[in-house]
């Protein structure tokens, strides 16, 4: 019987501490860095990682690139700090050079420095990453300010996040550049999910759709894990042929609103089952997401969100396994 494939969103919230390492080592280090991604391939041959030997600094490139003070921790990702609190000062603000500015040309040195080494060692990096235009715009003045910016000054709102977009196309275009063998693109902005449907199309899709059509040929993933369906009967327009979202919001409903065409990646809980369960659960859970999803097609088995920080070797493999027994390649 044909079986989805088992994929997982992982970065420096979970790697470092499964592998006992410091966070800061692991972000600042590239031998480590590169040990490091190595190990948990090697370790879980059946799971397909994502987007894949991801060079990321927590969630601090963009914002960095735009002058926000980050604080780096030994055993905890980073955090950048708001840069100005008023919508005003915000839309002043002028779209960064992600070859020059903040951590991004550091990123993109470590691509090209360790990417030959990637490829020696049997891997190719096909995917490139960055934070949504609304998520960046949240990080240079705060969650609380920027969603009432939106509603108090939609004008200025705008202007931010014409800003915001042309940094995220412009990283990633960099990005890309940079590598040799990317064929794909992922964009992770939980922002777009904190708003109401109408508030959606206004400020959320036209940006994302913008980020999206300037790929023309990638494999274009958006994850969005917020328990807000808002986006969904919009995500089609958006051009994406995959999408990682929330287990609160069940599969065969979020398959009811997008559609056929799109590929759903999810949908076990990635704290309760995955983190904070035993793989007895883990198993139970993700057999509950094959039989709502019973056809192969268009359904990659996965978190309903990120990997968490914690999440035991023993619970990803329950999660592999689950396919292999559904295939009969296990007794």
């Amino acid at each position: 019987m044909p079986v989805p494939p088992v994929a997982l969103i992982v970065d420096s919230p979970w790697i470092p501490g499964h592998l006992g390492l410091s966070t800061l080592d692991y972000l600042t280090v590239p031998e480590v860095w590169l040990t490091a991604n190595l190990a948990v391939v090697r370790e879980f041959p059946e799971i397909i990682f994502l987007p894949g030997f991801w060079v990321e600094i927590g969630m601090t490139a963009e914002p960095s690139a735009f002058g926000c003070r980050v604080s780096l921790f030994a055993d905890k990702t980073p955090v950048a700090h708001p840069l100005v609190e008023e919508i005003e000062a915000a839309a002043r603000l002028t779209a960064p050079n992600p070859r020059t500015d903040g951590f991004m040309p550091i990123i993109l040195n470590w691509y090209r420095r360790l990417e030959p080494r990637v490829n020696e060692a049997g891997q190719v990096i096909k995917m490139v990453a960055a934070r949504g235009p609304l998520t960046v715009a949240t990080h240079l003045m705060g969650v609380t300010n920027f969603l009432l910016a939106l509603k108090t000054n939609p004008g200025m709102t705008h202007q931010l996040l014409r800003t915001t977009t042309t940094l995220v196309k412009e990283w990633l275009q960099a990005q890309a550049q940079a590598l040799q063998a990317v064929e794909g693109i992922l964009v992770l902005d939980d922002i777009a999910g904190f708003v109401s449907p109408k508030d959606y199309q206004e400020f959320a899709h036209p940006y994302l759709k913008e980020i999206f059509d300037a790929f023309p040929g990638a494999i274009k993933m958006f994850h969005n894990d917020t328990n807000n369906a808002a986006a969904f009967p919009f995500l089609g327009d958006l051009g994406i042929h995959i999408f990682n979202f929330t287990h609160l919001q069940p599969l065969g409903r979020v398959r009811e609103i997008v559609g056929p065409e799109l590929c759903l990646l999810g949908n076990v809980p990635p704290l309760e089952a995955l983190a904070q369960g035993t793989p007895a659960q883990v198993t139970e859970a993700a057999r509950a997401c094959l039989a709502e999803h019973p056809a192969p097609k268009g359904f990659i088995l996965s978190a309903g969100g990120g990997t968490s920080p914690g999440t035991p070797a023993a619970n990803i493999r329950a999660l592999a396994q689950t396919v292999k027994h559904r295939n009969g390649n296990q007794p």
